[in-house]
């Protein structure tokens, strides 16, 4: 037999005959050593011949189709019973999807980044780009509430491509394993319902699995570590191809960015990841050009949108982020705050495993523990490493959101997407045969005369080449390893692991299975709250033809209704008053600042839940109309309530009742109006101190009608401080104004010179009280005021001067 057929060469062992030869396997191109031992002409390949011949050009096609297949399966079973329960009309589960359209409409519009067209910039869309798509929609014809369908199109599209993705990145264990993938990815029905609900969850998803694509073409890109090309070794891409597959993972990792600020952590996650195959690869040299190009453009995106804030709107965070995270409430305390955090971390996981995932404890574990599988796999060891890290991170820094509790919990799931994907990793492995072998050429490497053994660095460079289409043998994995060996027992251990494979699927889904079915009621449920409740008081607001509308964080109103708004709350943003900013300080702070806008800009409605806001609509409007809910399982309210406004009793920049004749005001400190606060440095005592009330009295003026103003408590013994102007010539009176319920005592200094006291007298209305300043201030000085006897409550503070006085003199003549 010659070398060249299919039977190993052998040679006797030494004083002995050769070894009893195995039959030959011929496979289906070797057709040439099979006539060479005598076995005839080939026969015609037959139809199986021809399917396995051609499989790596239909699994592809057949892997997407089954995938899209599932895809519109999960997708129909929510909108199914949605229009069930909206009698076929389209709406959606959660009323912040109707923010993004009045995102989405005021871009088509022409007014980008505006959630109210002639609000100016607003940054309280945490989503950048997914408005944009939206857009696309509504320009095309996706109008109205058609717009819900191009976001159910958007989403079933971006959850393909991220299946697409994910199941490359379980293809190392095998072909088949990637069909694993949609059945698992889409088995928990809190995901299914974040995807398909028209929030950016599928949207963002797809983004990711475009930037983990560019990352791993990097990763792939560098070829074989340390390895000149040859047999079984893999020559990199030319270093212009590196650089441009670089830059081009950056711009990926910019666009997810902006599809959800908190990808920082995937783009770092991503970045490392590619810089690291790189420098197995290339050197230290590559490996940090490499982090740069795959991370620099997702930097500048992060500082270009805090740029943008800062010029729109004064601040570096976007609205969401100060008015969402306890990191921003200026009350709390240091432990406080890590206390809260603590709690949402313990939440989010606790809520997802013995909740989402399951309807019985333990249970909802089982998804964790598969997901834990891969990291014990050579083969999958780099990739799961990238997932977990990614999944730790999105926990980690949604949790300091303190909204991460609301919605659905839909904050969290992206994070539970890539968790399901690492589950899927781990049942493929657990029925694989051959998985748990090295992967290809690792072994030989690793058995090289010097002795040069790979590391993690190693796998993680050697893997994207698997991902991105690298195949093993015919049989789906390397040869060799524990679980390929023959044998009894290889065959028991491996009947043993399909055995528990098919057991944890089986409790998962039995455990499962009352999760989707509630999450499939709830999507429909909710969807019928927000048609009945928010869309038909929109077109209650359209049938009145309000000017304005005031909300609180609502966006089906304004979209049914097509009138601007001003959100109280301050996601929405009007210009460049700090909206979130106070709503974090106190209604009375928002307050303010409804004070600081042009009358005939003023909201003339209210469409509020009346338990929201206190006192709010009994002061400033006048009931319309209630638009009630029944069954009511997502809306902030058992009824929505219209009211007419009424702000007759703010009066910005009045002068204070008891100022005298030949008087002046020279500066002004409005207390918790949070622009005049910026204006003057001034700082309350915090943390735990600085509470912003407000008060409606009648006017001390005796006009007959009252006034507002807003203040702050500050307790016995703090102090508070601000920049003031002082009289410019001469002496002159700091007045302060206050609603005091008990009399208290004020300590005034002056750049740290005691000025006096303030007497404050306990009074049903406002009060008013002064020291004179004396001559010789600096032209500008820190006021401190201390309540040395009792608290006291800041409203406003004045500096008055003595008016001008000028001499009449003769016209001028010949």
């Amino acid at each position: 037999m010659s070398p060249s057929s299919a039977e190993p060469v052998s040679s006797a062992p030494p004083g002995g005959a050769a070894p009893p030869s195995r039959p030959s396997i011929v496979s289906p191109g070797d057709t040439d050593a099979a006539a060479s031992q005598g076995a005839g002409p080939a026969a015609p390949p037959g139809r199986l011949d021809r399917v396995v011949a051609a499989w790596p050009r239909l699994d592809p096609v057949l892997f997407a189709v089954y995938a899209g297949a599932c895809v519109l399966y999960a997708a129909a079973a929510f909108y199914r019973a949605m229009h069930e329960q909206t009698g076929g009309m389209w709406s959606a589960p959660l009323d912040d999807v109707f923010i993004h359209f009045d995102y989405a409409r005021a871009t088509a519009r022409g007014y980008p980044f505006e959630w109210s067209e002639g609000n100016g910039f607003s940054s309280g869309n945490t989503s950048l780009t997914y408005p944009f798509v939206l857009a696309l929609g509504y320009l095309i014809g996706f109008r109205g509430l058609l717009l819900m369908q191009w976001a159910a199109i958007v989403a079933c599209a971006s959850t393909l491509g991220f299946l697409l993705v994910g199941g490359r990145l379980v293809e190392p264990i095998g072909r088949w394993a990637k069909y694993l993938l949609p059945p698992v990815a889409l088995s928990i029905g809190a995901l299914d319902w974040s995807l398909f609900s028209g929030m950016e969850n599928a949207f963002h998803l797809g983004v990711w699995a475009l930037a983990t694509l560019a990352a791993l073409s990097v990763a792939g890109a560098a070829g074989t570590p340390r390895a000149p090309a040859g047999a079984g070794e893999r020559a990199g891409a030319p270093p212009e191809r590196l650089a441009r597959l670089g830059w081009l993972a950056g711009l990926a990792g910019a666009l997810l960015y902006a599809t959800r600020p908190e990808s920082v952590v995937c783009v770092a996650a991503l970045s490392v990841y590619a810089a690291a195959a790189v420098g197995r690869a290339r050197g230290a040299r590559a490996a940090i050009a490499t982090l740069l190009r795959t991370s620099v453009p997702g930097a500048i995106a992060c500082v270009a949108q805090a740029v943008a804030n800062r010029v729109f709107t004064g601040e570096w965070a976007a609205s969401g982020a100060i008015a969402k995270l306890a990191l921003n409430n200026p009350y709390m305390t240091s432990q406080e705050k890590w206390d809260t955090y603590e709690f949402l971390v313990s939440y989010v996981i606790a809520r997802n495993t013995n909740h989402h995932f399951s309807d019985a404890l333990p249970w909802g574990w089982i998804v964790p523990a598969l997901a834990l599988v891969p990291l014990a796999s050579r083969r999958t060891r780099g990739i799961a490493a990238l997932l977990w890290v990614q999944v730790a991170g999105w926990l980690a820094l949604v949790s300091l959101n303190g909204q991460v509790r609301w919605q659905n919990e839909r904050y969290t799931m992206p994070a539970v997407a890539w968790l399901l994907v690492l589950a899927a990793m781990g049942l493929a492995l657990l029925v694989a045969r051959a998985a748990w072998a090295a992967p290809d050429g690792e072994a030989s490497r690793a058995a090289r005369p010097d002795g040069a053994r790979t590391g993690l660095a190693a796998r993680l460079a050697a893997l994207p080449a698997r991902v991105l289409g690298a195949r093993r043998d015919p049989a789906g994995g390397a040869p060799g390893g524990l679980a390929a060996r023959s044998g009894l027992a290889g065959r028991g251990l491996w009947a043993a692991r399909v055995a528990l494979a098919l057991a944890l699927a089986a409790l998962f889904w039995v455990h499962q299975l009352p999760r989707m079915r509630d999450q499939i009621w709830f999507f429909g449920r909710a969807s019928r709250n927000i048609r009945d409740q928010h869309l038909v008081a929109g077109k209650v607001l359209a049938q009145l033809d309000v000017r304005r509308v005031l909300v609180g964080d609502a966006g089906a109103l304004l979209y049914a209704s097509d009138r601007p708004g001003l959100d109280l709350i301050g996601l929405g943003g009007y210009h460049d008053l700090p909206f979130a900013r106070a709503g974090v300080h106190g209604l009375g702070a928002s307050l303010e600042l409804v004070e600081r806008i042009p009358a005939d800009d003023r909201p003339d409605a209210l469409a509020i839940y009346p338990t929201w806001w206190g006192e709010l609509p009994a002061i400033f409007g006048k009931r319309i109309v209630g638009i009630p809910v029944v069954g009511n399982v997502i809306c902030g309210g058992a009824e929505k309530v219209i009211y007419q406004a009424d702000w007759s009793p703010l009066a910005h920049g009045e002068p204070p009742a008891s100022m005298r004749a030949g008087e002046q005001v020279l500066d002004e400190l409005d207390v918790a109006d949070l622009v005049s606060e910026r204006e003057h440095g001034y700082a309350f005592p915090r943390p735990q101190a600085g509470f912003v009330g407000f008060s409606v009295l009648p006017d001390p003026r005796g006009s007959g009608r009252d006034r507002f103003d807003a203040g702050r408590v500050i307790p016995g013994g703090k102090s508070e401080t601000a920049r003031l102007r002082a009289p410019r010539s001469g002496p002159g009176r700091l007045v302060v104004r206050t609603a005091a319920s008990r009399p208290a005592k004020i300590r005034v200094t002056a750049d740290g010179r005691e000025l006096g006291h303030l007497a404050i007298r306990e009074s049903d209305g406002w009060t008013e009280a002064s020291i004179d300043l004396p001559a010789g201030l600096p032209e500008t000085f820190t006021l401190a005021l201390t309540p040395v006897e009792g608290e006291w409550v800041d409203h406003h503070v004045w500096v008055l001067e003595r008016a001008a006085r000028f001499e009449a003199r003769p016209l001028a003549g010949p």
